[in-house]
């Protein structure tokens, strides 16, 4: 996962996603952020971008909808050529998603909503819809087993930022874990 304000390098050949960076400190500014996404897609491949996140406004439904956020910017991002993922927010569930119009849900939103019921259905909805899932900020154990019973696709968090020596074998032992021990409640893939 990158930002624009991270500046980090992604490996050669690997896979990476482009979020927004609305979620804390770094968000340039709508054409700055279209920029950094051209950028770094021609600098990495379009080919290897999983998606990139539509402008949201964090914790706001209504805001991530309105003209100025992401619904114009779902045509933008498609006209680059790559998967578009839509950011869901607390309330999303109350017909605040523009089905039809994304390629990716990313359940964004405050802690609680996206480890929830109403989280939960909208991930359903979007395996009958044939989309991918997201959840962000995934920093734990519980977490990751969340994700996983929701059926995510994939997840991000900055657990690993903060004590890599210590941090990368126990993420690595919960990856091990939920591949030898799937929940109960999995999701259909």
């Amino acid at each position: 996962m990158t930002t624009p304000a991270q500046g980090n390098t992604i490996p050669t050949g690997a896979t990476y996603a482009c979020d927004n960076g609305k979620f804390g400190k770094g968000w340039p500014g709508a054409e700055a952020s279209f920029a950094w996404l051209k950028a770094t897609l021609n600098r990495y491949g379009r080919d290897r971008c999983l998606w990139a996140v539509a402008p949201d406004v964090p914790m706001s439904p209504e805001g991530t909808l309105a003209l100025a956020e992401s619904l114009p910017w779902l045509e933008r991002m498609h006209s680059l050529s790559i998967p578009v993922a839509f950011a869901a927010q607390d309330g999303s569930e109350n017909g605040l998603i523009p089905w039809g119009r994304f390629d990716v849900l990313f359940l964004a939103g405050s802690t609680a909503w996206k480890t929830g019921p109403n989280a939960h259905s909208l991930a359903l909805q979007a395996y009958e819809r044939g989309l991918a899932v997201h959840m962000g900020r995934v920093n734990s154990r519980r977490r990751l087993r969340i994700a996983q019973a929701f059926g995510c696709t994939s997840c991000d968090g900055t657990y690993l930022t903060f004590g890599p020596t210590a941090n990368l074998p126990r993420l690595l032992g919960w990856l091990d874990e939920l591949h030898a021990t799937p929940s109960l409640f999995d999701a259909p893939t």
